[in-house]
């Protein structure tokens, strides 16, 4: 068993969810977290100001060994645009307690 630990962009969170169900996963936890990072210039009343603090989605799943690189890669190809920041994909082993 494996866990996966994947920190998406809220935006993407919807077609990340179809897509997983589409693999047969059902059952994942998702939180939603805040990251600093290089912010975005918003525009607020004429000011420019700097956002260092981006909310995201945190989804845990545990899956079988044998579907890990098929769940990975389909988290990958939805949330995936080439900055580091967008999405963050960790495995961990996953050892169940008796």
């Amino acid at each position: 068993m494996q866990q996966i630990e994947a920190i998406i962009d809220q935006f993407n969170l919807q077609e990340v969810r179809s897509a997983l169900e589409g693999m047969g996963v059902e059952d994942f936890m998702e939180s939603t977290i805040k990251c600093h990072q290089k912010g975005q210039v918003m525009i607020f009343r004429g000011a420019r100001l700097m956002a260092n603090i981006v909310e995201k989605v945190k989804l845990e799943i545990v899956t079988a060994d044998d579907s890990v690189t098929r769940i990975v890669e389909a988290i990958g190809a939805i949330t995936r645009t080439g900055r580091k920041e967008d999405c963050r994909i960790a495995i961990h082993p996953y050892l169940e307690v008796s």
